[in-house]
């Protein structure tokens, strides 16, 4: 409870401090600068979290964009994912947020409603937001104000490494409407035709792999700021990655452990040592770049019911513009060139993620080879089964990855039984939610 109740008054603080900067009380989205471009020469900076392909492709495109643009000056600035989000805050509360900002679903709802974000409708005349699926573009939404841009989309299925397979003379089923059982089966057999050589998988430890579970058992994680997942179906969530280091699908409770926290090239599957990975579909080009190894292919997530719309497109990241810009009209071209520009859609690829674009999407699988064809063609595979997409996470649960991961482990080295763990982690996902509401 100490834990807890650290991250309670951290973000306690960090709330207030952007409340005294970013007018609380009034509603999301809101800004007094007028919308219009400035006369003669703007600086206006640009922040992202990422690694140096990341880095390369934004500067890039950056060049392009102050070529259009002569008269917007961008200074950029990026860290990884946990530096990133430590500096936002600060940045924000001292009131030197950056004009475009990169954001994740898991912080949107908060900086939403602490009207750090600005509401990019009253931009409408320098974004395009009419080139993404109207349900895409939703989700880029707090409390039904448009405070974020969608860039990219995610789809989640399974990368096979087929190499594995093929030495172990193991067929797959049929991946198009297979079950977790079935799924389990071959997995198993992997690692037992191996002797331990391989392993079959490790299951799904994120937010997203839990809304995806939720919703194959006709639920939902939240519901608008209540924790809606019942506490049997999260203790079957929690009890899968137990049962498969018993039955040796992730080798033993102490492998699944290193592979849950290790970095991709240290991962059993980024060494080649797994059969299949339950990850992001734009995951497969880093994974076999990691494993030396492009002979991987997608298919789709088993499901409980197989064929029914439980995917959804994730939104994979979003651009936000600061409500405290001096500049939000040249910060919303240059959001509007980094989602909508074609030069900057070939620069950028798949790196974020499949592009929110539908146009550049549709261009890019065009002439796309290997795994990131793959990943691309894998948007049209899967769309038999999309449903909606949910709305983003409510604020106060931000920590959601990390909370996941922390009760998988109580589950798998038996500190907490399946559905008391379930039980704690929905009373402490809801107290953090009802806090900062």
């Amino acid at each position: 409870m100490k834990r807890i109740w650290k991250k309670i008054a951290a973000a306690a603080l960090t709330a207030a401090m952007l409340c005294g900067t970013a007018a609380c009380g009034s509603s999301v989205g809101a800004s007094d600068v007028p919308v219009v471009p400035a006369e003669g020469d703007v600086t206006i900076r640009l922040n992202w979290w990422g690694g140096d392909a990341r880095i390369k492709a934004t500067e890039a495109a950056v060049k392009g964009f102050e070529q259009e643009h002569p008269n917007i000056h961008v200074e950029t600035e990026y860290s990884d994912w946990t530096g990133y989000w430590d500096k936002l805050a600060v940045q924000s509360a001292g009131g030197n947020a950056p004009d475009v900002m990169q954001m994740d679903q898991l912080y949107l709802a908060f900086y939403g409603s602490m009207n750090a974000l600005l509401d990019m409708d009253k931009a409408s005349q320098y974004l395009d937001l009419s080139h993404m699926d109207a349900d895409t573009r939703d989700t880029g939404k707090v409390e039904g104000v448009q405070v974020a841009a969608p860039a990219t989309i995610a789809q989640f299925g399974v990368i096979v490494n087929n190499d594995i397979l093929d030495e172990l003379g193991i067929t797959l089923p049929d991946t198009s409407a297979w079950t977790w059982k079935e799924f389990e089966n071959v997995a198993q057999e992997v690692t037992e035709k191996s002797n331990g050589k391989y392993i079959g998988s490790i299951f799904m430890n994120n937010s997203y792999g839990l809304e995806l579970w939720a919703r194959q058992h006709g639920e939902s994680t939240f519901d608008g700021n209540k924790v809606s997942i019942s506490p049997e179906t999260l203790a079957s969530f929690l009890q899968m990655p137990e049962d498969w280091a018993k039955n040796g699908i992730e080798g033993s409770a102490e492998r699944w452990s290193e592979n849950t926290t290790a970095s991709m090239n240290d991962t059993d599957f980024g060494k080649g040592r797994q059969a299949f990975m339950l990850t992001q579909a734009t995951q497969i080009t880093p994974y076999a770049q990691a494993a030396g190894n492009p002979h991987m292919t997608l298919v789709q997530l088993p499901q409980v019911n197989p064929g029914e719309k439980t995917m959804y497109f994730k939104n994979g990241m979003y651009w936000a513009i600061s409500s405290g810009s001096q500049h939000p009209a040249e910060a919303a071209m240059l959001v509007d060139y980094l989602i909508n520009n074609r030069d900057a859609g070939t620069i950028f690829g798949t790196e974020r993620g499949i592009p929110a674009n539908n146009d550049i999407r549709t261009s890019l699988a065009k002439t796309a080879t290997g795994t990131d064809k793959l990943s691309l063609d894998f948007v049209d595979a899967i769309r038999p089964t999309v449903g909606k997409a949910p709305e983003v996470v409510p604020n106060g649960a931000s920590e959601l990855d990390k909370t996941i991961v922390r009760y998988q482990q109580d589950v798998v080295f038996g500190k907490r039984k399946p559905l008391d763990a379930a039980k704690s982690m929905i009373a402490e996902l809801q107290e953090s939610i009802d806090f900062n509401s």
